[in-house]
């Protein structure tokens, strides 16, 4: 490829977990970076942006929020590769559209017809979320015997430990990848589109605070129901919990911009595990931080008897079945004991633990 020194990039949602670490990663490659974010005059944002190296010299930000997604078209004006990797906000407050779901959709639609009006974008790559990606039976019967990118969400089943956040946020994500392949399939487009699908992301992060799906991944260190039951959740509705590094993360963004023939949809996780693998891990690597074992007895008559069912895991035969980006010619750095590690030193380092 061209120089990355003249090239430009755009990064939407610039100041969250993911889009701080893709922004650093993409400036230590080289890249120029156009990287948005809701609100310009949010000073603790904008200083972490602007005090990564290099950020003086190639990064440029722009104000782009979700709920007016016209409001990203200069950021993405003169760009090659756009990262969609904003989400919705739960504050919908002054936005005229406030359905998560409408917004989501609209955002990819405006964002991908702005690049292909560009001319200059050639690609398009959206984080998507492996919640979208459920090998549920369509008939809720159970699960099918393993999780590719073949699998999508089936909308109209109840899940174990749902909510009305959760559902909404499920099917905007399910609905918003659907749209933006769809996108990438028409013949008349000339835009590159790949979708992302990546598992729960762990690993320390350049946010001066901990990330909501790191803090999900040591729940049951730090005695949090309402992060343990998420983590159950999206147990219950994946079969097994997919979780990846967040630097593998940015790798895989970066790999499917630069990678030629790359295209379509593909699943990003190293890891596929239970709850109960990491609550193993936790006891064995850290027992002086006593995991709560209100959080780690479930589906059992008796706390003893359930407590080693718990720790043997669940009897589901499904597994990982998708290889795309490793056949591709990706490859992780990061296993679950690398991702958990750093979960628990990120945590340390803010003084959750």
């Amino acid at each position: 490829m061209e120089s990355k020194s003249w090239c430009k990039v755009c990064v939407t949602g610039g100041a969250g977990y993911i889009g701080s670490a893709l922004v650093h990663s993409l400036l230590q490659k080289g890249y120029i970076v156009h990287a948005t974010l809701r609100n310009l005059g949010d000073e603790s944002k904008v200083g972490l942006l602007r005090g990564f190296p290099y950020a003086e010299e190639r990064l440029y930000l722009f104000e782009a929020v979700f709920y007016k997604p016209q409001e990203f078209e200069q950021a993405i004006q003169g760009c090659k590769f756009v990262f969609h990797v904003a989400t919705p906000i739960y504050d919908t407050s002054g936005y005229e559209n406030k359905d998560k779901i409408v917004a989501t959709i609209n955002a990819v639609k405006q964002i991908a017809d702005v690049c292909i009006q560009s001319t200059t974008v050639r690609r398009l790559v959206y984080t998507a979320s492996l919640v979208a990606a459920s090998p549920l039976k369509d008939d809720g019967s159970g699960y099918k015997t393993t999780m590719d990118e073949s699998c999508w969400t089936p909308l109209h089943i109840n899940v174990p430990y749902s909510n009305d956040i959760i559902k909404e946020y499920i099917k905007a994500k399910t609905k918003g990848e659907q749209e933006i392949l769809k996108i990438g399939d028409e013949k008349a487009s000339k835009l590159e589109v790949v979708t992302l699908s990546c598992g729960l992301v762990g690993g320390r992060g350049h946010l001066p605070y901990v990330a909501s799906s790191v803090m999900t991944l040591i729940s049951q260190v730090i005695n949090n129901a309402t992060r343990y039951y998420l983590l159950r959740h999206i147990e219950e509705l994946l079969g097994k919990i997919p979780i990846v590094h967040i630097e593998d993360v940015c790798r895989a963004h970066i790999f499917c911009a630069e990678k030629p023939l790359v295209n379509g949809r593909f699943l990003c996780s190293s890891s596929y595990v239970t709850s109960a693998d990491i609550a193993k891990y936790y006891l064995e690597n850290y027992p002086h931080l006593h995991l709560n074992q209100e959080f780690i007895w479930t589906l059992a008559l008796s706390r003893v008897s359930c407590f080693r069912r718990y720790l043997e895991g669940p009897t589901r035969e499904i597994k990982w079945g998708s290889t795309k980006l490793e056949d591709k010619g990706f490859s992780y750095k990061h296993n679950i004991k690398t991702i958990l590690d750093d979960c628990i030193e990120y945590a340390k380092r803010f003084g959750n633990i």
